[in-house]
């Protein structure tokens, strides 16, 4: 796509800073990082969102090396994984992408919160889903 940003860093036409590239995703450093590391992995291939993505398994891989590899640099409490899918979710970058966050508890900012209810007709939403599976 010749106006994705994350394709252009693809093909190296805008700079990135680029920690793991293979024939099928890249991993570079986000350019406005909410902790230190933080990452985003796209698959070469331009997809819009996961919904486009089901010949794409290499994904998982790539975050779990990726992921791994983060652990061991910089030795976080843990790492969010998020993966935002249209303007509703807060998607803005309309390729494919998953943010690896490290997260540290002493000076950790970042707030995730959700408000949460009690599950009502389970039975019948599990039902509908699996209809479509």
């Amino acid at each position: 796509m010749s106006d994705c940003i994350f394709c252009k860093i693809i093909e190296g036409e805008i700079p990135g800073h680029k920690i793991y590239e293979d024939e099928n995703i890249l991993a570079f450093l986000d350019t406005n990082p909410v902790s230190n590391g933080h990452t985003l992995v796209v698959p070469k291939k331009h997809v819009e969102n996961i919904h486009e993505a089901s010949e794409m398994n290499y994904m998982w891989d790539g975050l779990t090396d990726i992921s791994n590899g983060l652990k061991q640099a910089f030795d976080p409490e843990g790492i969010n994984i998020i993966q935002n899918n249209g303007e509703a979710s807060g998607q803005e970058v309309f390729h494919l992408h998953f943010h690896l966050i490290p997260r540290y508890q002493e000076g950790d900012e970042i707030k995730i919160e959700f408000n949460r209810d009690e599950l009502e007709n389970g039975e019948k939403i599990a039902e509908k889903i699996s209809e479509e599976l």
